[in-house]
């Protein structure tokens, strides 16, 4: 097998989608550069917005189905960029621009992995999906593409990890918290201060641990990032919202969450959302055991399982999913954002090792 000509191939692809702008909600021209390059490989392929996705031959609706996925768009380029972060730049071993890390590498060589692994004869179904708006968690993302694909058991999602086998990923719900006061003249004693009461809520949203730790995700970390009151200096405030990034691990439902800061705080709280929930595999899965087994990383360093705290298209997958990648998260969202290309080509074949023959029931 060619691994050379796969990554070459794959990088190609990679500097064609650097130099075509795909910020999120905004990658339609990175679709069409997308769907191209890969009707010119031969594959047929679906598309539903800007999400598209190709189905190995040979569906039978008695195996399960694994789903590969990465994700089409990318963040806004940060001012500290020193090169045009749409220009591909190989300096060394290194390819430069943005998205290369995130989500880039995995997308392509997912891609090429796919081909390989679907040329031969498995115990599963098997689908790449190549997402849109996953930064956003938006609406025409996955979301919108899922209930197209056949039934799926068990997702591959590729993010930069470092190519090791994140088994657990936090959710996240964000809520909007309005504490309730009265106005009055801020020079006479009257009206009631929602920016006091609401102190004592926020301060609970400061402390308050929830029981349930993750050995791999850790606490529920709630954290409050917004605060707006008050209209001027001398009118007491009669309203005080605040808003609350909550990360919740395996052991609780984003549901369960609400209702106990419901149950606890005085204030008025609003789920912006459910949907993104916290997501993890048992660690014994046959996908967890054979990447533990695919042995030393690119990088020398030995295989180990970790939760990552990041979200990615992971949150909208009501079934068992683990999430491994070439680069390093590090990487993610920052100015001059890079992958080395010997990650990409060790990626592919680490793919193709851990796909090809795994035993999968349905």
């Amino acid at each position: 097998m060619d691994f050379e000509a796969y990554t070459s191939e794959a990088v190609a692809l990679l500097k064609q989608l650097i130099a075509t702008p795909r910020t999120s909600r905004n990658e339609t021209a990175a679709a069409d550069t997308f769907a191209h390059s890969i009707d010119k490989m031969g594959l047929k392929y679906h598309r539903e917005a800007n999400n598209i996705w190709v189905e190995a031959e040979g569906y039978d609706a008695l195996r399960p189905t694994l789903l590969l996925n990465a994700h089409i768009d990318t963040v806004k380029p940060v001012a500290a960029w020193t090169r045009d972060p749409f220009t591909p730049t190989v300096e060394g071993d290194r390819l430069y621009g943005l998205g290369s890390n995130d989500d880039g590498a995995s997308l392509v060589s997912l891609l090429q992995a796919f081909r390989i692994v679907a040329q031969r004869a498995q115990s599963y179904n098997l689908v790449f999906l190549a997402s849109a708006e996953e930064e956003v968690s938006g609406r025409d993302g996955i979301e919108r593409a899922l209930p197209l694909l056949p039934p799926v058991d068990l997702a591959l999602v590729g993010e930069p990890t470092g190519m090791q086998p994140a088994i657990a990923e936090k959710g996240l719900m964000v809520l909007d918290v309005t504490a309730k006061g009265r106005s009055g003249h801020a020079a006479r004693n009257e009206g009631i201060n929602a920016i006091y009461r609401a102190l004592p809520d926020i301060e609970w949203f400061r402390t308050f641990r929830f029981p349930k730790e993750s050995a791999l995700l850790g606490p529920v970390k709630m954290s409050v990032t917004v605060i707006n009151a008050g209209t001027q200096h001398n009118v007491i405030p009669d309203q005080c919202l605040f808003t609350v990034d909550v990360r919740t691990n395996e052991c609780y439902t984003n549901e369960e969450v609400y209702r106990h800061v419901c149950a606890s705080v005085d204030a008025d709280v609003v789920a912006r959302s459910f949907r993104l929930g916290s997501s993890h595999i048992d660690p014994s899965h046959p996908l967890v055991c054979r990447a533990l087994a695919l042995g030393p990383t690119v990088d020398g360093r030995e295989r180990a399982v970790f939760g990552s705290p990041t979200l990615s298209d992971q949150a909208l997958m009501a079934w068992p999913s683990m999430k491994m990648g070439p680069g390093d998260s590090a990487r993610s969202h920052t100015a001059d954002e890079f992958i080395r290309i010997p990650e990409i080509r060790a990626a592919i074949e680490d793919y193709v090792n851990l796909l090809d023959g795994l035993p999968l029931q349905k």
